[in-house]
């Protein structure tokens, strides 16, 4: 087992988002995963029907033994409902995770419409923990909130930022990573028409993590999590009414329909 990934995230208890759609990516993919909860959810596919946050003194004391003493390669940060436990988070990774590269997925709201991310905690975020990250990785709501690529890569120059095209139309998704040094690259796969896409972005964004945690560049980190995720939608165990989660224990393989 190759590769610490320490995730910073909600519980999602239907099991296809948040920290555990994260655990069981990382084991998938080779990695050790450990985690600091924020938030507890009673959650099914068919919605966000309770939260329960966790004080951000606690997240704070999660992250500070599980740093101090299993460390971290790679650190994956999800959902963080208000700016308190923003500040919070941010405060303790300066302490005990300096130099140590942040995957930063910006959960603003579940697949179901539920607000995931206080209104007013979205200036903490841009504040605290932007410029703290190594890979941003917005979808298209998310982008617009943050106000665009621009402001984005002016709160985080030295951030990668991928684009996650997943919300936008047509029949090729294309996803875009950005370096800091302003070059591109495109990834593209055909669209899947199914509901079962639950987790898209946690899966994605602890892949990403823990190819970092592995010694993968970023751009070699981000195909493989982009091909994984191609396959666990296709993989997908059809549980549930509503957005189902991915198969993310599917034997990864090397992707036909990726270029």
């Amino acid at each position: 087992m190759k590769g610490r990934v320490f995730i910073i995230a909600g519980s999602d208890s239907g099991g296809g988002a948040g920290i555990q759609a994260d655990i069981k990516t990382v084991t998938v993919l080779g990695g050790y995963a450990a985690t600091a909860i924020t938030a507890l959810t009673a959650q099914n596919t068919l919605g966000v029907h309770g939260v329960f946050p966790v004080p951000p003194a606690f997240i704070s004391k999660q992250i500070e033994v599980v740093l101090s003493d299993i460390g971290a390669d790679a650190i994956k940060i999800g959902m963080l409902h208000s700016a308190a436990v923003i500040e919070a988070v941010a405060g303790a990774l300066r302490l005990y995770a300096p130099g140590v590269p942040v995957v930063l997925d910006p959960v603003m709201m579940a697949k179901g419409g539920a607000a995931l991310l206080e209104p007013q905690a979205i200036s903490a975020l841009q504040r605290e923990l932007l410029p703290i990250a190594a890979v941003i990785t917005p979808n298209i709501p998310e982008l617009e909130a943050l106000g665009g690529e621009a402001v984005i890569r002016a709160d985080a120059p030295g951030a990668a930022l991928l684009l996650k095209g997943g919300h936008g139309e047509g029949e090729i998704l294309e996803d875009t990573l950005i370096q800091p040094d302003g070059q591109r690259f495109t990834l593209t796969a055909k669209r899947q028409h199914t509901r079962h896409t639950h987790g898209t972005g946690c899966t994605y964004s602890s892949a990403i993590a823990c190819g970092l945690a592995q010694g993968l560049t970023v751009e070699a980190a981000v195909r493989r999590g982009f091909e994984y995720v191609q396959q666990a939608i296709a993989n997908a165990p059809g549980f549930g009414a509503g957005h189902g989660a991915l198969g993310h224990n599917i034997f990864y393989k090397t992707p036909t329909n990726v270029s």
